[in-house]
């Protein structure tokens, strides 16, 4: 099921006895529980309301079977149990056999449970086994995969619209390219730009550099520019407002040597006429960026961007070993790129 059709089915409080979600949009699938205890409406934790975590997986057979006094419906959610991650060896049997446990009984008793359970698993990632096969056969199988951009932007249009604020395509799409394709960031972040517009106002480019707080990978490509360019001053005043607004220097550095690899793979891809997107190993929701990778590697030489590949290895070896202070390793071979 996707993510469109099950909201779809709670709007309708169209509600399935057994579901599965799972994925990296944790706002999206928090939504999606909310909506499920709203169509409830009162829940009484112990009555009609059971929550199962790893300390108390072990009785979900005895909770479902328990009846939910007073009422004609229990919901019970299962999440952060552990009973679908993959396990070390030394608990891969247990685990294994719970996981067959649970599995049996569903079948078994699937007619009872439609009529008295609604029974949500909560995982981070899908796993092969045989409760999650029962649950796609016999319920409903939710990925709450991180939305592309053009969903995104629909989503946001969708928001700017109903407090009738304008936004155009582009500064959607500089938005989200700013402040990440995370949906609970990027819904509080244009919750500010639709206060400080106000009704019939328009969201605008100056807006969004003026008021919303940028991800870190949009922050290290507007520092990359200024590098390219050649403009130290800037650089240096970049990186020390990343400080500043306590991002770690490790973070820092990591985030930096990361970018300059992907610019380096692009460059490459670039000359060899390989599939850039493919090169980098981006997910369907982060297709945007291989023009903005095009774009900067314009500004390095292939030569040079393995040349500071090396040093930021060779800096991160020397800080390490306390030969160096990482910041001031940085800002010197920052500089050394400039000079």
């Amino acid at each position: 099921m996707t993510v469109e059709n099950l909201e779809k089915e709670l709007k309708q409080e169209k509600l399935h006895s057994i579901y599965l979600f799972y994925g990296e949009e944790t706002y999206l699938l928090e939504n999606a529980v909310k909506k499920i205890k709203k169509i409830f409406g009162d829940l009484i934790l112990g009555i009609n309301y059971i929550q199962i975590n790893e300390t108390n997986v072990n009785g979900l057979i005895s909770d479902i079977e328990t009846p939910a006094f007073g009422y004609d419906k229990k919901l019970i959610i299962v999440k952060n149990s552990n009973i679908l991650k993959k396990e070390k060896k030394s608990n891969t049997k247990s685990n294994t056999d719970l996981q067959k446990k649970i599995s049996e009984y569903i079948k078994e008793n699937i007619k009872t449970i439609d009529q008295t359970t609604v029974l949500i698993f909560i995982e981070e990632e899908l796993i092969k086994c045989d409760l999650t096969n029962t649950i796609q056969e016999l319920g409903e199988v939710c990925n709450f995969e991180r939305l592309k951009p053009i969903e995104l932007k629909k989503r946001l249009k969708t928001i700017c619209n109903m407090y009738q604020v304008n936004i155009d395509e582009n500064t959607l799409q500089y938005f989200i390219e700013t402040c990440g394709t995370n949906m609970q960031v990027l819904i509080n972040e244009i919750r500010k730009l639709i206060e400080y517009e106000g009704k019939n106002g328009t969201i605008k480019k100056e807006d969004i550099d003026k008021l919303s707080i940028k991800e870190l990978e949009s922050r290290i490509f507007d520092l990359t520019d200024n590098l390219g360019k050649r403009d130290i001053t800037k650089v240096l005043e970049m990186l020390k407002e990343l400080l500043y607004n306590k991002e770690p220097i490790q973070k820092i550095f990591i985030t930096l040597y990361g970018h300059f690899k992907k610019l380096y793979i692009t460059k490459i891809a670039i000359n060899e006429k390989l599939n850039i997107a493919e090169s980098l190993n981006l997910k369907p929701n982060q297709t945007f960026l291989v023009n903005k990778y095009t774009m900067q590697s314009k500004y390095f030489k292939e030569a040079e961007l393995r040349k500071l590949l090396q040093e930021f290895i060779d800096l991160d070896y020397k800080s390490k070993s306390g030969a160096i202070d990482l910041n001031v390793g940085l800002e010197a071979v920052l500089c050394r790129y400039c000079s």
